[in-house]
């Protein structure tokens, strides 16, 4: 008998998905990664829970339709994680038509389903504060709705809502091999120290990594099914003054997103270039930032260069190889392989997603393994991710609750951690009646309290899992606070 019925490799989103959805229809569960949670692209994306408004240009339909319905799904699951975002996009007859741009936004809205997003709108820039940072002869805009959300929250909420459901998650474990006969024999390494389990069906969801794993720990010798695709961002400060974003049409029929990111700061990206190489070694390169910056100046009235950048990263998106010519013009949706030979256990191999479909893809998996085990029904549509059990228009609310409850906390502070962590702020700040009560501080206003809760339930081992994935402190966080941090999470107590 095996240990599991299900052994998952990545810990990226898709993986995250999976074993939550899996964890919840009662199976048994292991979730490996090599690194930390969302390590990899689940924590390089442009933050976005949408449509992908470009996609229609190229077809893609279906996907369009499908990640539109999920927008509204996800948000009244994790409204602490995800919020509504308008975008502004200023019409320019040189890149777009502005017929052709209308009329695709009527389809958009026309295929969201839409009961909570407002629609589309006509913006008069010489008016709308939406117009005060652009270049004068942009006149009109468009508005309309997607979502923002945080990436990698996402990804370690699934992980931990799956954990709590009984799913065994172990981070920073490599599977080294996986022998296949009945049952899996999956042979993992964590820090030098071996072991192994077993499984009844493998699930190899290592996203960029995923032909990697097949070749190397499978030992499968089979044609490379996926394209590696670089999406690089770039940080700089705060634009303007508004909460809406941008959605900038390029010269080479591409778009750019400016997105307003943790208060003081604007989020620019991304680009599409074909990848070869090792995906955990990706960085952005020179032209790429250029490229972005180009971009906004064409737009806004404040240029911008490399030198304004305070932070860039960048991410390589696994892409199902569809043999189109441009990286752009790759689709965005996923393929699902199932492996199932006589006498063997099963291989379900998840090839490409995106941040938004994940719950469907999720589905999907469970859904063509489904022969393998009692039968069970979809759930995760429904049921609010760990602290977002709370309406998708409560989230003020919750934070002045919080607010009037812990009044030493300031209002940003108590709007990141609610925005953070939801209604599960007490786990946190339980019994605290001063700041001081929270232990030290890491800069920002991270504190100890904070920093065990992340250590003891959410798998965070170093300083990068605190200040880059569970939060984005690292961007208001010195050398020495990092280094103070660091010493912190190496005592045996934490």
């Amino acid at each position: 008998m095996a240990d599991f019925d299900l052994a998952i490799i990545g810990g990226g989103i898709n993986g995250a998905g999976i074993a939550r959805d899996a964890a919840g229809r009662g199976l048994k569960v292991v979730l490996i990664e090599q690194n930390d949670l969302a390590s990899g692209t689940s924590s390089a994306s442009s933050k976005l829970i949408h449509g992908g408004l470009r996609y229609l240009e190229h077809g893609a339909l279906r996907l369009v339709r499908a990640s539109l319905k999920e927008r509204e799904v996800l948000l009244q699951i994790a409204p602490h994680l995800i919020r509504p975002l308008r975008f502004v996009l200023p019409l320019d007859e040189t890149k777009r038509s502005p017929l052709v741009v209308r009329l695709g936004l009527f389809i958009y809205d026309l295929m969201g389903a839409r009961k909570i997003l407002p629609g589309t709108h006509t913006l008069d820039l010489i008016t709308d504060e939406a117009g005060v940072p652009l270049r004068r002869h942009f006149h009109h805009a468009y508005e309309y709705s997607d979502c923002f959300a945080d990436d990698a929250r996402l990804v370690v909420l699934n992980a931990l809502d799956a954990a709590e459901r009984g799913a065994v998650i172990r981070t920073r474990t490599r599977c080294v091999h996986a022998e296949r006969r009945d049952v899996w024999e999956v042979v993992l390494n964590a820090r030098g120290q071996r072991d192994a389990v077993t499984a009844r069906v493998l699930v190899n969801a290592a996203g960029a990594w995923a032909d990697t794993v097949a070749d190397f720990a499978l030992r499968l010798r089979q044609k490379p099914r996926l394209r590696l695709d670089k999406g690089s961002h770039i940080l700089v400060r705060r634009l303007y003054e508004h909460e809406r974003a941008y959605i900038l049409p390029a010269g080479d029929g591409r778009v750019v997103f400016v997105i307003p990111f943790a208060g003081d700061f604007t989020l620019i990206g991304t680009t599409d270039r074909s990848f070869a190489g090792d995906p955990s070694a990706v960085v952005p390169s020179a032209e790429e930032i250029e490229y972005l910056c180009g971009v906004v100046n064409d737009y806004f009235r404040a240029t911008i260069n490399g030198a304004d950048v305070v932070w860039a990263f960048a991410g390589v998106r696994a892409l199902y190889d569809d043999g189109a010519g441009k990286p752009q013009d790759v689709g965005r949706d996923y393929g699902l392989s199932l492996d199932q030979r006589r006498g063997v256990a099963p291989l379900m191999t998840v090839y490409g997603g995106k941040l938004t479909t994940y719950r469907r893809l999720a589905e999907a998996v469970l859904a063509k393994l489904a022969r393998f085990f009692p039968p069970t029904q979809p759930w995760t549509a429904t049921s609010p991710l760990p602290g977002g059990d709370f309406g998708y228009d409560g989230l003020a609310a919750l934070i002045e609750q919080t607010q009037q409850r812990w009044p030493f906390l300031t209002e940003a502070h108590t709007r990141r951690l609610v925005g953070a962590y939801g209604t599960r702020v007490d786990g946190i700040l339980e019994g605290a009646t001063r700041l001081d009560d929270l232990g030290a501080r890491f800069g920002a206003d991270l504190t100890a309290a904070e920093v065990r809760y992340l250590m003891t339930k959410e798998w965070a081992q170093t300083a990068d899992d605190v200040l880059w994935r569970r939060s984005k402190l690292g961007l208001r966080t010195s050398a020495a606070e990092r280094t103070m941090l660091e010493r912190f999470m190496a005592r045996p107590s934490g």
